[in-house]
């Protein structure tokens, strides 16, 4: 393969996922030109297209530009998908875009950022503090950043922040100089098989930290004590964690906190993002961000400018009438921690959660803990599986979660029955949750409720 400074032409097969995404920006940013695939245009390949990118919704050979240098394909794109058997079949070495990430992660200093849960809002936030701040660095993100509309951006800093993925043991190829380590909760088990080995892939990721590094991870991990150090535990509620907070105040729609280190505090943190999750994954951040030596003042004024993470507790419409939050959510840990903040938030007002399950294998998986968590809820909207590279699986569907469930539930066959519902019936605070096409919604919710409001 060429270096990747030579590269001139890229061709990326599932080009509108969001990780795909951040790398074709990062060659786009390199005078490279970009083409690709996706099954469906989405806010984000239209986002890419305005960007100056070619992409193609057609699964058509004929499509594809003649001789690209990098072909770079993720591991959600079925395998009978045409353009990836055509490049298979032509002799063109394919590479994943684990792969490419690894090798750009090579020359850099580097903070990766994983976790089955947090790893997306606390690598934001950490880019975030070290842009805000001037420190500077490069970001290959797993979300849109509130703050600056991207998911990847350079600088002139030889450091970069990558949200560090577990899937297909993504994260295993990365060259890490400051870790973060949010959770390993079972997640994915298609790809790991059990628990236990989807921890081990945690542990190795430790081992990738190189020489003179740091680990930060939360002090309620299950295989904390095999992880390779040094090693800086952070918890919200741990007090004997090397990083942790006082008890956070609700206010205003923020958050107000102090930080504590083992020989300092910092005083009068703002976050105006919702849920205690959030502030957890702040120390994290800020944990990093002192160490790189950017100051307390600093450290104050970009976290309370934090705009949050597009469908991370994204807030889509709030007043006094009405509250919409848009969210990423699709594990039953990241749907408790979700329905929990709300509940923090907006204590008093009827929840109302829309979920729509992703992956047929994790909704047989962890079907009990998803109804466990719903049930957190005042009523919950069940839309059908969401199934993404899987096949149906016979007996799998939305029922195994609703039958599981004490509470109010109903069961809608499509987006689209969701806005009539909506149109029929009153809600006070409103969560669309779920990794699929959910995120659709948003938009047309948010007019819907607009609307209904304005015509009181």
């Amino acid at each position: 393969m060429k270096s990747l400074d030579d590269i001139k032409t890229v061709y990326f097969i599932g080009i509108g996922g969001i990780g795909m995404s951040a790398l074709a920006r990062y060659f786009l940013s390199r005078g490279a030109i970009v083409h690709g695939y996706d099954r469906t245009p989405t806010v984000l390949t239209r986002e890419l297209e305005s960007a100056g990118m070619h992409i193609e919704y057609r699964d058509m050979p004929e499509t594809i530009p003649p001789n690209p240098d990098l072909v770079v394909y993720t591991p959600a794109i079925p395998a009978q998908n045409q353009i990836l058997a055509h490049f298979r079949e032509s002799g063109k070495q394919l590479l994943k875009r684990s792969d490419v990430l690894g090798l750009i992660s090579e020359g850099t200093f580097n903070i990766c950022v994983a976790g089955t849960h947090g790893k997306t809002t606390i690598s934001t936030m950490t880019a975030h503090l070290l842009r805000h701040s001037e420190y500077g660095c490069n970001a290959f993100l797993g979300g849109i950043s509130g703050n600056y509309g991207t998911n990847f951006w350079s600088d002139d800093r030889n450091l970069a922040v990558i949200e560090a993925d577990e899937y297909d043991r993504s994260f295993l190829k990365l060259s890490p100089d400051l870790a973060v380590i949010s959770s390993m909760d079972p997640d994915h088990l298609d790809i790991y098989g059990t628990p236990e080995d989807m921890e081990k892939a945690y542990v190795d990721f430790s081992f990738r930290v190189r020489e003179g590094g740091m680990l930060f991870a939360h002090s309620g991990l299950k295989r904390l004590n095999d992880l390779k150090g040094p090693v800086t535990t952070y918890s919200l509620e741990d007090k004997g964690a090397d990083i942790h907070s006082s008890s956070p105040v609700p206010r205003d729609g923020a958050y107000h906190y102090d930080v504590h280190f083992a020989d300092h505090t910092i005083e009068g943190l703002t976050l105006h993002m919702g849920g205690l999750h959030n502030v957890e994954n702040s120390l994290a951040s800020i944990g990093i961000a002192r160490k790189l030596g950017i100051s307390d003042d600093a450290i104050r004024l970009a976290m309370a400018d934090f705009r949050g993470v597009r469908r991370r507790f994204d807030y889509r419409l709030r007043n006094p009438r009405v509250t919409y939050i848009d969210d990423y959510a699709h594990h039953p840990q990241e749907l408790r921690a979700l329905i929990t903040g709300v509940r923090d938030m907006f204590k008093g007002r009827r929840c109302t959660v829309v979920f729509q399950p992703h992956l047929f294998s994790r909704t047989r998986d962890f079907a009990a803990e998803f109804a466990e968590s719903l049930d957190l809820a005042d009523e919950v909207l069940l839309l059908p599986v969401y199934p993404a590279r899987e096949e149906p699986m016979e007996g799998v569907d939305s029922r195994m979660i609703g039958t599981r469930m004490e509470e109010k539930h109903f069961y809608l066959d499509s987006l689209e029955a969701v806005l009539h519902w909506l149109d029929s019936n009153r809600v006070e605070v409103l969560v669309t949750a779920g990794a699929g096409d959910i995120d659709q919604l948003a938009e047309p919710i948010t007019y819907l409720l607009r609307k209904k409001q304005d015509a009181r």
